[in-house]
């Protein structure tokens, strides 16, 4: 099931729960919108719309990255010891080859990093989780630990810190709506996909 499709089970779910829980107008908003992007997360796990916008392009980053390299060549080249010359010459060298092999999937390591930087700053505990299930989804396959119970169970915990930071009733049953109504969509049981999810990871690696 492609993208589109998540973000509007997600958000109809997360118009349920806010009828449920008799939520505002705004927070009724809210909420859909919550749900509409729970109904992305598990696919962090491969290229698509959500980790293209979640991440900046590794196009503009390898850029900066090589120029700023080619920058400390110049100033190492004019300025400081000998022995300072030469570290800062390698230092660039170093960031402008590494930078030549960055590429999109690796983006979302960088970003996860930085959320979960971001999380202990502001010493908000489901920031710095989520940063920790961006790191995970950047090195799992697709359609493994990000669509199973383990990656509903963590992302339920994410949901239900992110409430208690938020305040707003609802927002974890949304997120977690959310989340799971993707996995369902992606079962293999439903007759328009070839390939399911594996579910039970890490008991059992058989796709359902």
């Amino acid at each position: 099931m492609n993208g589109t499709a998540h973000a509007a089970i997600g958000a109809a779910a997360g118009y349920v729960v806010a009828n449920t829980v008799h939520a505002s107008p705004s927070t009724t908003l809210l909420l859909i919108g919550l749900g509409s992007v729970s109904g992305l997360i598990p696919d962090l796990d491969i290229d698509g719309k959500l980790r293209d916008r979640l991440t900046l392009s590794h196009e503009v980053v390898r850029t900066v990255a090589q120029i700023i390299g080619i920058l400390m060549i110049i100033y190492s080249f004019y300025e400081g010891s000998p022995k300072e010359k030469w570290l800062g010459i390698a230092i660039g060298i170093g960031m402008t080859a590494i930078s030549a092999k960055i590429r999109q999937k690796h983006m979302l390591t960088i970003t996860g990093i930085g959320v979960l930087a971001g999380g202990i700053s502001l010493q908000e505990l489901w920031l710095i989780l989520f940063g920790i299930y961006i790191l995970i989804a950047s090195f799992v396959s697709h359609r493994s630990y990000t669509h199973s119970i383990p990656g509903v169970i963590f992302f339920g915990f994410i949901a239900s810190r992110f409430e208690t930071s938020l305040g707003i009733e609802g927002v974890f049953y949304t997120c977690l709506a959310g989340y799971i109504s993707h996995l369902i969509a992606d079962l293999k049981l439903l007759p328009f996909n070839k390939r399911g999810i594996k579910l039970f990871l890490p008991i059992s690696s058989k796709e359902i």
